[in-house]
């Protein structure tokens, strides 16, 4: 009754959508010149041959998908694949990281009509539905069109799992759309049980599978000339309300290092103007790097605003700070900056990776801070210390790349269904060849 209310209210809804689209663009959060993706209006053409559509909210799950993607690109070159996102961040960093011939989409809003035009349009042969994002117009449809469907790399947060046992039957209905749901942890496949999906495994976190993030080299080699040997850390994907404590911090730690330089990359960069002039009303000298301002003796913060820029500070330091972990967002991925040589700070609100939070504590490789007098103390014990800075470097990099059979398992368990649309080649090895 509530999935029928819901489609019977997005069929009224065009004129206020529309209108919401518009207002998103104006700031910034929508691409104008790709808008009319969100209403369903595809702006390529679908290619022949079976295509498998992949289905990634936003960065963090996007990026978590690009090793799968290469793998299905290697093991079925013929097959077609398309990716959706929904937001013009993940769409940024995609263009540069996705192999050729993959199509990048934004997702249509969950609109019945405009689901229905991407589907007739694209008419996927398989869906890989990514972490949690239950849109039911979207599922609905797929359902209706007996289109298979798996769960990959899914998480239920807590606050979600009450969400949704507040209206039990929706969420049964919307997981039913799946034949198989991958989960990252067995706590998030108990989850998964509790909420009613029928066909459960915990192959892990493919968020272990991916890549280490790129870095441009010239720009990695000029950022580090320029910074030399002046002490430096990293505060990534902060949020609101966050970059203030970093700023204490860094005035604190100034006392005993008077040539610190404190890079800080907010999780969306389009803040970075009000970071800025907050930062600096306190006293603190500001290279905005969006704005092409240089690092000059006076720079207290390199403000990294920028898009796909990440790899490049990680290898630029060896101390990162996860940002979303001082306020209750859950925490950012700290598995990037620990396969770049990263020892590992992290505030008390790690919700979004819990496992993986214990994982680098059990490990010796993480910290837990809470307050700008936490964080100053333990930066300074890790510049003090090299030996227990190596220590956690070499154990948050063990742990990351301890796990790249994820990957293995997860095609493994999608394999099948590849098969049915599309045969694996033949790997042919030099001694075939001379077969």
């Amino acid at each position: 009754m509530i999935i029928t209310s819901y489609r019977m209210l997005s069929w009224v809804s065009g004129p206020l959508l529309h209108y919401f689209l518009k207002r998103r663009a104006e700031k910034g959060k929508e691409d104008e010149h790709r808008l009319t993706e969100r209403l369903g209006i595809p702006s390529k053409a679908k290619p022949s041959g079976p295509l498998v559509w992949v289905h990634a909210a936003s960065v963090g799950e996007s990026l978590s998908m690009i090793s799968l993607i290469e793998r299905l690109s290697s093991q079925r070159p013929n097959l077609n694949i398309l990716i959706t996102s929904g937001t013009v961040s993940s769409s940024k960093i995609l263009q540069n990281r996705l192999p050729q011939r993959v199509i990048h989409q934004f997702v249509p809003l969950d609109r019945v009509k405009w689901v229905r035009k991407f589907l007739d349009h694209w008419q996927p042969d398989l869906v890989l539905w990514v972490e949690s994002e239950f849109w039911p117009a979207l599922l609905s449809e797929i359902r209706t069109r007996s289109i298979p469907a798996f769960l990959v790399n899914a998480r239920i947060s807590v606050r979600s799992m009450r969400g949704w046992r507040r209206v039990p039957w929706v969420i049964r209905s919307l997981l039913a759309t799946f034949e198989l749901c991958m989960a990252q942890t067995e706590r998030d496949a108990d989850r998964l049980t509790g909420l009613g999906a029928k066909n459960v495994v915990c192959p892990g976190n493919l968020k272990f599978a991916s890549k280490p993030l790129p870095a441009n080299p010239t720009e990695l080699k000029s950022l580090k000339a320029i910074m030399g040997k002046r002490p430096r850390w990293v505060a990534y994907s902060t949020h609101d309300g966050e970059e203030e404590t970093i700023g204490r911090a860094h005035q604190l730690l100034k006392e005993k290092y008077p040539n610190l330089i404190t890079i800080i990359v907010p999780r969306h960069p389009n803040r970075g103007n009000i970071i800025s002039t907050s930062l600096s009303t306190r006293g603190l000298s500001v290279a905005q790097r969006s704005s092409g301002q240089k690092i000059c003796k006076q720079t207290d913060v390199l403000l990294g605003d920028t898009i796909g820029e990440l790899g490049l500070f990680f290898r630029s330091t060896n101390i990162a700070f996860v940002g979303g972990s001082l306020v209750p967002h859950g925490g950012q991925n700290p598995i990037e900056p620990a396969q770049l040589g990263c020892a590992i700070l992290h505030g008390t609100h790690m919700h979004n990776f819990l496992a993986i939070e214990g994982e680098l504590k059990a490990a010796g490789a993480s910290v837990l801070v809470e307050t700008p007098q936490d964080i100053a103390k333990e930066v300074d014990h890790l510049f003090s210390n090299s030996g227990i800075l190596q220590e956690r470097i070499a154990a948050a990099q063990t742990l990351a790349h301890s796990k790249s059979n994820i990957l293995d398992a997860v095609f493994d368990y999608i394999d099948p269904a590849l098969s049915r649309i599309i045969p694996a080649q033949p790997v042919i090895t030099s001694q075939n060849a001379r077969a």
